[in-house]
């Protein structure tokens, strides 16, 4: 079955004026999800590091992300799923996309 890499981007103010009842129920479809077996996509992200060894003579690495947006990170998940149709509709009641959030969907593509 296809696998889809899921990015949840929120932030604690678009979370805190969503309706508890709507928080609740994404919390639910989580434990929903992880009980069917998606791995998890709850809590929050720490603080990244970037990792670099270009031309492999040594690694350095730098504090901070090197993506930016608008929201921080706030969790990831990997979703299998029939194709990327089911994949949105699996991660569209999660708390980053009900609450001001956003979830992003990318198609994991197996390397040979």
């Amino acid at each position: 079955m296809p696998r889809f890499v899921t990015i949840g981007y929120g932030d604690r103010e678009g979370y805190d004026r969503t309706a508890p009842q709507v928080r609740d129920e994404a919390h639910a479809h989580d434990r929903r999800l992880q009980d069917g077996g998606v791995t998890p996509m709850v809590g929050v992200a720490g603080p990244p590091v970037q990792v670099r060894n270009h031309e492999a003579v040594g690694v350095r690495t730098t504090d901070g992300p090197y993506l930016r947006s608008a929201l921080p990170v706030a969790g990831f998940a990997i979703v299998e799923a029939s194709d990327l149709d089911e994949a949105v509709r699996l991660v569209s009641g999660t708390p980053c996309a009900v609450a001001h959030g956003v979830v992003e969907v990318w198609p994991l593509i197996e390397a040979d």
